[in-house]
């Protein structure tokens, strides 16, 4: 219960998040959050639309426990799951429901995750390195750094963690991991130290971004994030509606090519003279640019900053 208390997470764009998944309040729905955290952003939801039912799904057991708590005035609308929202649609089937009117995907480490120093996700804290989202997971952040091959961590700081010098950190990893294995998240700040130094001014701090990739490929976020948007447009009912924030220009990047493909009538490679491909456009654009945190919000909350937030609708 005390870690329940202490998992306080402030949800980012909740004006657009309202704007977006709209609906007719006076009908029955569906709604599956995949990363319902603590439940702000389905809190807001459920209070708005009285007819709705949610299904929310989290890897962590913090969160759940939190978003328990917190949504505990919407009562029996709300079913609580313990698992990864890649696998939404199986979930979802599983609960009895074989269509949704919206999905909610909020993306990345969560506030609560990065402020417990336990969890091993941040850099300014001595703490086990741990950084898994799913506590059931064998893989934690150490274990990944002491048994990855020197080639895929340079791949992984490289694309996950856009590190120029990925190569010689990955290379410097493995020196240090036969003296002595990585135990601590001081360890792997020891390893940015040694190889990347400090940061130039308004620069994001060189550990901000070797902790980033670790983290990205320990809790396989990208995969996932590719497999959870298929899994959840293909539960979408016409005129449903899918709503994902990010915080990372890959996970944006994925969000926009995705949504972009499935809006389009033809994905032939460019340069043909006429299209074959015969591809169906599955959604619609409600969102030409991703929405960013106006000035007020980013005031109010520094994490909002780098929040973006896609949205379409099921044709």
């Amino acid at each position: 219960m005390k870690e329940a208390v202490t998992f306080n997470h402030i949800p980012v764009l909740k004006d657009a998040v309202l704007e977006y998944l709209s609906f007719d309040p006076g009908r029955p729905l569906r709604m599956l959050d995949g990363t319902v955290g603590g439940g702000g952003h389905s809190a807001l939801l459920l209070a708005r639309y009285p007819k709705m039912e949610l299904l929310g799904i989290d890897r962590d057991d913090m969160a759940l426990a939190a978003a328990k708590k917190n949504l505990s005035f919407a009562g029996n609308r709300v079913t609580l799951v313990r698992g990864c929202y890649a696998e939404l649609a199986a979930i979802a089937v599983e609960h009895g429901w074989d269509q949704l009117d919206g999905v909610l995907l909020d993306i990345g480490v969560s506030s609560p995750q990065l402020d417990l120093p336990e969890r091993g996700f941040s850099w300014r804290s001595d703490a086990v390195l741990d950084m898994r989202m799913d506590r059931r997971s064998e893989l934690t952040a150490g274990r990944w750094l002491n048994r990855t091959s020197e080639a895929e961590m340079a791949r992984v700081f490289r694309e996950y963690g856009e590190i120029r010098r990925a190569g010689a950190l990955a290379k410097k990893a493995v020196e240090m991991r036969e003296k002595k294995p990585f135990a601590m998240t001081s360890d792997l700040v020891e390893l940015s130290d040694a190889v990347l130094g400090r940061a130039k001014p308004g620069q994001l701090p060189h550990p901000t971004l070797v902790f980033q990739a670790v983290r990205i490929a320990v809790n396989d976020e990208l995969k996932q994030l590719e497999t959870g948007l298929k899994s959840a447009v293909s539960m979408l009912d016409a005129g449903g509606r899918i709503a994902v924030i990010s915080f990372h220009s890959l996970e944006d990047r994925i969000v926009k090519n995705y949504f972009r493909r499935e809006s389009s009538s033809c994905i032939c490679p460019p340069g043909l003279p006429v299209c074959c491909c015969g591809h169906e456009p599955l959604l619609k654009l409600l969102t030409r640019h991703a929405v960013a945190a106006d000035e007020n919000e980013r005031k109010e909350n520094s994490r909002s900053a780098c929040a973006k937030l896609r949205a379409a609708e099921k044709i």
